[in-house]
């Protein structure tokens, strides 16, 4: 890709990960296809996952930054090679390094002093529901060329995680082994969770009664239905934890789960719960308008 990868980002070339990770997160948010439906996003969003996991790895991101639009054609033990050939011929400089141009076109095409080269690695987008990174599993995806691949997707996968399928890349040169395939994982938009990290956000449904008198409650998950205890007094936007039931993590600590306060009141009451509303409603001197809101959670 000839665009520059720190611009499609928006960050300098001393961005810290962190601001990088920061960067492709908000941006890749706004640009999604399957919540940003203007013409280019898609193309737009594909351009912002690229520059991210080129600039996010260490290793890529110094050769970019050493050898521009070209970097991918750079064999991985060129500093090996061009100090082994250092005495073989006159050199030639480039405008990103001093490099011998001919050791390393002869290394890209096959021929020369360069030996097989492997295959370019590529990458695809993979959308999952927040329920498979609670239980992985297999799934058959069929890339836009119509390639079909069966994939294990690992348990505790996240946001922006690539999975790694070996062997699906670009043929290599001169009998170089093929490149690999990485599918960068993206979670579908879900009006019932939101995700941070491997925090979960639900929403949590209670009637007024349950949110006033306190009651223990069903929800919802990705990872299967579970009681929630709603303290007496919860008002809309409490959140609940629930800890260790977020994201699973092989590696580490889950994350958490929080259940999130939603009241909802009856859309058309009966006779009898019209009549304890307004009796409700008669004896009672709390003013919602008028009181801290936080008096009551």
């Amino acid at each position: 890709m000839a665009d520059d990868y720190y611009r499609i980002l928006g960050v300098p070339r001393t961005a810290t990960a962190d601001e990088i990770q920061r960067a492709y997160r908000t941006l890749a948010r706004r640009s999604h296809p399957d919540v940003n439906k203007e013409p280019g996003a898609e193309e737009r969003f594909k351009q912002i996952t690229e520059a991210y996991h080129v600039l996010s790895d260490p290793g890529s991101r110094a050769k970019y930054d050493r050898f521009g639009a070209q970097w991918r054609q750079v064999p991985e033990d060129f500093e090996t090679r061009r100090h082994a050939g250092a005495s073989a011929g006159p050199r030639r400089s480039s405008s990103f390094v001093d490099i011998d141009l001919e050791d390393l076109l002869g290394s890209v095409f096959g021929g020369g002093r360069g030996g097989p080269v492997p295959g370019a690695d590529a990458e695809a987008e993979i959308t999952i529901g927040v329920e498979e990174s609670y239980t992985g599993g297999q799934r058959t995806i069929t890339l836009p060329g119509g390639d079909r691949y069966e994939v294990t997707i690992p348990r505790g996968v996240t946001e922006g995680q690539r999975i790694r399928v070996a062997g699906q890349g670009s043929t290599g040169l001169g009998g170089g082994a093929r490149g690999d395939l990485y599918l960068v994982v993206h979670f579908r938009p879900d009006r019932r969770f939101t995700v941070s990290g491997r925090d979960v956000t639900a929403r949590l449904p209670v009637a007024p009664w349950e949110a006033a008198l306190g009651a223990k409650v069903p929800l919802a998950t990705p990872g299967g239905q579970v009681r929630v205890d709603v303290p007496a007094g919860s008002s809309s936007g409490r959140r609940l934890r629930l800890r260790g039931q977020g994201l699973p993590d092989p590696r580490g600590a889950p994350g958490d789960l929080y259940a999130e306060v939603r009241i909802l009141v009856p859309p058309h009451p009966s006779a009898d719960e019209r009549r304890l509303l307004e009796e409700l409603a008669r004896v009672s001197s709390f003013d919602p308008r008028s009181s801290d809101p936080r008096s009551s959670r």
